[in-house]
């Protein structure tokens, strides 16, 4: 069975760079709104677990690059995305420890 890694910040940054990836911030709209990654898609962790049953993301190979606030739903996440046989999946964890640029939307 497939098992996901867990990275630092750098090597994630590093990831991104990459054709391939699909980052995927995992917390809730509100959260995303007032912040996030460049290039990250916002599927918050229960959309993301009850879509799996239903419509799975359709790239099994794309490199996701995964993070939450914290890091406790990113490694739901990932693991969620394991068990659904997706073949290279990085939790890097929480926003609040990413040292590099973040979206702020303005208001």
């Amino acid at each position: 069975m497939p098992t996901y890694q867990t990275i630092d910040a750098k090597t994630a940054k590093d990831l991104m760079t990459r054709s391939d990836t699909i980052i995927l911030d995992v917390r809730n709209p509100d959260e995303f709104a007032t912040g996030h990654i460049p290039g990250a898609v916002n599927v918050p962790l229960d959309f993301l677990v009850q879509s799996m049953q239903y419509d799975p993301m359709k790239d099994l190979d794309a490199t996701y690059l995964i993070y939450c606030r914290s890091g406790r739903r990113s490694a739901i996440a990932a693991e969620v995305l394991v068990q659904h046989d997706y073949s290279s999946v990085y939790d890097f964890g929480g926003i609040l420890s990413w040292p590099y640029d973040v979206v702020v939307p303005s208001k």
